[in-house]
């Protein structure tokens, strides 16, 4: 089994690696974004109290996002293994995903980060930000205010991984096929 933890900043390219690595390797990917939007559209339990404090203007507390992952990973017993894509950001979710993935007797195989300049992916998400319609891509103090919380609340797990001798960082520039034949020449190393 192949669990891996996709890392980098916005513009990184970590959803379309995940895509590609999805399909190659047989895995689910797990976007904590998308568990959210699904469990609130859909009017879950989980949805509505993780509902409940984005409506208050708070974030979500790590014990409802783990109670999604738990859910979506109990809902794939036949998978080859997960891509876990947003989280964990902080070593107190990265501790609780370990707690988790050990009671299911699993553990992560590796965390990867697509690394590239901060100027490269601002020109990504800009150009991006011109048909996605997204919002947050369209102007350059949010996308660079994006890339400090990153610094500050995501790139510590980095110590975190690389203690287990689990973190591996990656070229993230040059083409979609460049950098899938870098993610993939790793992962078959594990």
């Amino acid at each position: 089994m192949i669990n891996l933890v996709l890392f980098g900043k916005p513009g990184a390219g970590k959803g379309t690696q995940a895509t590609f690595l999805k399909e190659q390797y047989k895995l689910v990917h797990i976007s904590t974004g998308d568990l959210f939007r699904n469990n609130i559209k859909n009017k879950t339990s989980l949805g509505l109290l993780a509902k409940s404090f984005i409506d208050q203007g708070d974030l979500v507390p790590d014990r409802v996002t783990i109670d999604m992952l738990k859910t979506e990973v109990d809902q794939n017993p036949q998978t080859n293994g997960f891509i876990f894509d947003g989280f964990p950001r902080t070593e107190a979710q990265a501790g609780a995903l370990d707690t988790f993935l050990n009671e299911k007797q699993m553990e992560i195989s590796a965390t990867i980060a697509l690394e590239a300049a901060d100027d490269i992916l601002v020109e990504r998400l800009l150009e991006r930000g011109k048909s996605s319609g997204r919002i947050d891509d369209q102007d350059e103090d949010k996308i660079r205010n994006r890339f400090e919380e990153y610094n500050q609340k995501t790139a510590p797990l980095r110590d975190f991984y690389a203690k287990q001798n689990k973190f591996h960082s990656v070229n993230g520039i040059g083409t979609i096929d460049e950098i899938t034949n870098r993610l993939t020449r790793l992962i078959n190393t594990l």
